[in-house]
């Protein structure tokens, strides 16, 4: 675990070696589904008042999860922990069908805040399903929105964990299957996986549009720009953030003689920055700004006040929030639009 540091100004005694500067690459931080899911934990909260229940993490950013915890949301790891008739939040990852229907057999009142790029993969999986296809379901077993979007068929689904899966898996009809994946993947790896698919099973299908989104991908061709110019990249983002950890894959791979995630300032160790002219900031998809902000000012401390910004992207992509909040309590509409807010 990196040490925790225990005062401000913690990188001071660093020496400067050359010119410090910053690399920070944009777009980093909240995607518009991560914006929308946590506001509807917000909403929920002023609507509903205290507790309100959220399924798993919102999304995977630990200061998020603390932040609403202190304004009254309850985390539960399955809906059998709810109290019959209360409200509870499915998370930004989704859920499977079976989970909606022990909510509802339990009386709770659920806010869907599966990001709409989610719910996309399930309709999808859904779709093939009904036409009998195999689904090669690219992702990390285990995780929340795997777990989800194989619930949608959990007959016809196999799900892919790496590039070194492909030469033992078996399927059933190798003329009728199709790949999906997960939203928050390497591309790179993802598109090795698919060559490898492809040299097995020759008539393997492409999902109907790209399945990893598009604020996955804009993070990840920022921090390669700022990876190939980096003495280190520091990634801001919780350990369980899927997005946040192919971050630092994608910087090392392309470029950073060191790549580290961190969840906050204060765990950055003051070795990594020994020796090192240049420093690649990013966060990921579910980072509020202010956390990058504090990396920011620390490294100031530290020598490092020259901030270049590195941008390969805007985005202005936005989503309403979940249909169960898109009316006020008098019945008005609230048909609000919804970006990646910095926080």
């Amino acid at each position: 675990m990196p040490r925790v540091a225990s005062a401000p100004g913690r990188l001071k005694d660093i020496p400067v070696v050359g010119q410090k500067r910053v690399l920070l690459a944009s777009p980093r931080g909240y995607c518009a589904g991560v914006d929308r899911a946590v506001v509807a934990v917000e909403k929920a909260l002023e609507r509903y008042g205290a507790p309100v229940y959220v399924r798993k993490q919102i999304v995977h950013n630990k200061h998020v999860v603390a932040t609403l915890e202190k304004k009254g949301a309850v985390f539960v790891d399955e809906v059998d922990e709810v109290p019959e008739g209360a409200h509870v939040v499915f998370s930004a990852h989704g859920v499977a069908p079976s989970v909606v229907d022990a909510a509802a057999a339990r009386g709770l009142q659920a806010i869907d805040a599966t990001c709409p790029l989610v719910t996309k993969v399930h309709r999808e999986a859904k779709r093939f399903a009904r036409d009998d296809y195999e689904i090669l379901l690219i992702g990390h077993t285990g995780h929340e929105e795997v777990e989800g979007t194989a619930g949608e068929a959990p007959d016809n689904v196999t799900v892919v964990n790496s590039p070194a899966d492909v030469a033992t898996l078996e399927v059933k009809d190798p003329e009728k299957v199709v790949w999906l994946s997960q939203t928050t993947l390497s591309v790179d790896e993802t598109m090795e996986t698919v060559r490898r698919l492809r040299e097995r099973f020759p008539l393997l299908q492409d999902p109907p549009s790209d399945d990893i989104c598009y604020a996955t991908q804009n993070r990840q061709v920022a921090i390669k720009k700022v990876a190939q110019d980096a003495d280190v990249v520091i990634v801001v983002g919780s350990a369980n953030s899927s997005n946040s950890v192919r971050l630092v894959e994608v910087a090392l791979e392309n470029g950073a003689k060191a790549a580290y995630r961190v969840d906050y300032a204060s765990e950055v160790k003051q070795e990594w920055l020994d020796g090192a002219a240049t420093v690649g900031v990013t966060s990921g998809a579910s980072v509020p700004e202010v956390l990058v902000q504090e990396l920011l000012d620390d490294l100031a401390d530290a020598g490092y006040t020259e901030v270049t910004p590195v941008q390969t992207a805007e985005e202005d992509l936005m989503f309403s929030l979940p249909r169960e909040l898109r009316t006020d309590p008098s019945g008005n509409r609230d048909a609000r639009a919804l970006g990646g807010r910095a926080r």
